[in-house]
């Protein structure tokens, strides 16, 4: 039973996008600080409890990267509407999420089942992504944080998000260059 308690811990982090999305809406920015913080916390804890017992599924194999990008494109679209991230940045994280879940879907339709792990700069993108976010927020909350900060975040973030999004595309088309021609 508890084998599937990381598949419970994404599906918790799916549903906490919707409150994290309302409190921003209504600009109460403390309350998405702590709802967003907590689901941010929550992908570090499954993935801990993962690795750490072997609780692997081919459902969370899906379950976790997509509770990533439902939280962090409701995150961004939301910070992005309310001014609190650079549109531009939104834009780049949600186009290289859309890339690569279409880009999943269309490789998985044509050529079989994925296969590889998460690139090292790919996890680096996914955590500056959250604390962008998360220092946007709190900067919304208490206005501490430096406007410098938040640019130099957010400019980190964006060449993060770019590079990621070439790798995983190099490496798609890397893989089916080296498929046999039949399975093209």
């Amino acid at each position: 039973m508890l084998r599937h308690l990381p598949n419970a811990i994404c599906l918790l982090r799916i549903a906490l996008t919707v409150p994290t999305v309302q409190a921003l809406e209504r600009g109460d920015y403390v309350l998405a600080l702590v709802i967003f913080s907590a689901a941010a916390i929550s992908d570090g804890v499954d993935g801990y409890l993962a690795k750490r017992f072997s609780w692997h599924s081919n459902l969370g194999r899906i379950l976790d990267p997509l509770a990533d990008k439902i939280l962090l494109v409701a995150a961004f679209l939301m910070c992005a509407w309310q001014g609190l991230v650079p549109v531009w940045l939104a834009a780049a994280a949600i186009a290289r999420d859309v890339m690569l879940v279409g880009g999943a879907i269309i490789f998985r339709l044509w050529f079989g089942p994925i296969e590889g792990q998460p690139t090292l700069i790919s996890k680096i993108n996914t955590t500056l992504q959250i604390i962008v976010v998360i220092v946007a927020m709190l900067n919304a909350a208490t206005a501490i944080m430096s406007s410098l900060l938040v640019f130099a975040l957010a400019a980190a973030t964006f060449i993060t998000t770019v590079i990621s999004g070439v790798q995983y595309t190099a490496r798609s088309v890397t893989r089916v260059w080296h498929l046999p021609p039949a399975a093209r």
